[in-house]
């Protein structure tokens, strides 16, 4: 038994000098753990997303569409954006169409509009248009319920008072008044209570009202008929399945970054080999092991994603052939950068084990983090803010707006930009630590 002991021992020992081990034990597990935590609101008393950006435009000096902004700007899902910069960084309010040209560049997904006849004198309903890019179903349908709630809460107060008016408008001033008067008595004499307080509330509408929420209507319920949302779909109207055109890219760039870091960190084995004692006693210098390193990690990268793509396209029905010259930028873009991602780790790391074990680290967080997964707007705003910096983040941001948006080339240039600029100056740090490293040696 003593024998056992000192060789379970001896097993604790190997197993606290490896720090890949413990990463892979404990730190991984710790930090996912943690992004789920943040994402599913553990230890938080409201498990919605937190600032969505919704545009708003009012055309109407209406009191029921300004009573819905003002609840809008409360909910805390929600970034309520009524105004921007213009070319000479005057602050003006928005427009439908500078809304609607937002949305097809990406810079929004979500909008509402008060229509310049939202309220009428002569119908009491209120009237609305919600604009959407469903390029992410369940982020949609979360934001298309919190909308619901938001201004089916609010509407009834207002939309009572608008009756008040139109009441007026139909039978006068005065005839409106006596009537609110004799039934704010006859409520005060039958269920008690001031019939000041009660008269208040009639000609403002500040009623309690139960069963207002999206849960308790249907399409025969009477605020269903007082509130008139209508739905328009902006870009990804080819596109079969928004889910699937998401899903494939996101975890197409996931799988790429461990092939890829993958072959980059085998410059290890090949050392142990012996192979670049023996390339550099003939005419090959280290750029051109590098090199051929990078290009051949590129040339693996596109066909990976590629045949993933091919893949979607076969099993999902995921339009990779209307804007194909794009895709093929894209891919390029995310494996030059995945390739230097790689690189970057053998560049840094002693080991092809701590190189390893450091790339399950970072490309599971950036992939958690980075909306491979999930919605980025589910995560606390901070982790918003932290995603930016992830090659995965603007990976799947260029394929959803080749697949989905079907982007020209000028309005890629930007993520194709901010993926290629990762890689440079990953490629610039690891040829730095290369010369001066002992891979080579």
């Amino acid at each position: 038994m003593r024998t056992v002991v000192v060789l379970v021992g001896n097993e604790f020992r190997r197993f606290a000098a490896d720090k890949v081990a413990i990463s892979l034990t404990f730190i991984v597990p710790l930090v996912l753990i943690y992004i789920f935590g943040n994402v599913f609101g553990v230890n938080s008393e409201e498990r919605v997303p937190k600032g969505i950006p919704l545009a708003v435009v009012n055309q109407t000096d209406a009191p029921a569409p300004a009573a819905i902004i003002s609840a809008l700007q409360k909910e805390p899902a929600f970034k309520v954006i009524t105004s921007h910069k213009d070319a000479n960084g005057v602050e003006r309010v928005l427009t439908e169409a500078e809304v609607r040209e937002m949305m097809r560049a990406g810079d929004i997904r979500f909008a509402l509009i008060f229509p310049a006849d939202a309220t009428s004198d002569s119908d009491v309903a209120l009237k609305m248009k919600f604009l959407r890019n469903a390029r992410n179903e369940i982020e949609t349908e979360t934001v298309d319920g919190l909308l619901q709630k938001t201004i089916f809460t609010a509407a009834p107060q207002a939309l009572l008072a608008s009756l008040q008016r139109l009441g007026a408008n139909q039978v006068g001033s005065e005839t409106m008044a006596r009537f609110n008067h004799s039934l704010a008595d006859a409520i005060a004499r039958g269920f008690g209570g001031d019939p000041a307080k009660i008269l208040h509330s009639i000609e403002t509408g500040e009623f309690n009202i139960p069963g207002t929420t999206p849960t308790n209507t249907n399409g025969n319920s009477f605020l269903d008929r007082l509130i008139k949302i209508e739905r328009e779909e902006i870009g990804g109207e080819h596109a079969k399945s928004p889910i699937a055109t998401r899903s494939v890219g996101g975890y197409a760039v996931m799988f790429l970054l461990f092939s890829l870091t993958g072959a980059s960190t085998s410059l290890f084995d090949e050392k142990k080999a012996g192979l670049y004692q023996r390339l550099l006693a003939a005419p090959v210098r280290r750029t051109h092991i590098l090199w051929s390193k990078y290009i051949f990690g590129i040339l693996l990268g596109v066909v990976q994603l590629l045949t993933l793509f091919v893949a979607g396209r076969v099993l999902f029905g995921v339009d990779i052939t209307s804007n194909v010259f794009n895709l093929l930028l894209i891919c390029l873009a995310a494996a030059s950068a995945c390739v230097a991602f790689g690189m970057l780790l053998a560049a840094l790391a002693p080991t092809a084990a701590a190189a390893n074990g450091m790339g399950t680290l970072l490309i599971l967080t950036m992939s958690a983090v980075g909306g491979a997964w999930w919605p980025t707007s589910f995560m606390p705003p901070f982790m918003q803010q932290l995603s930016k910096f992830t090659i995965v983040y603007w990976s799947i941001e260029g394929f959803l707006r080749v697949l989905w948006a079907n982007c020209n080339t000028r309005e890629l240039l930007p993520v194709l930009a901010i993926l290629l600029a990762f890689a440079a100056a990953a490629n610039t740090i690891s040829i730095w630590r290369f010369r001066h490293g002992q891979i080579f040696e």
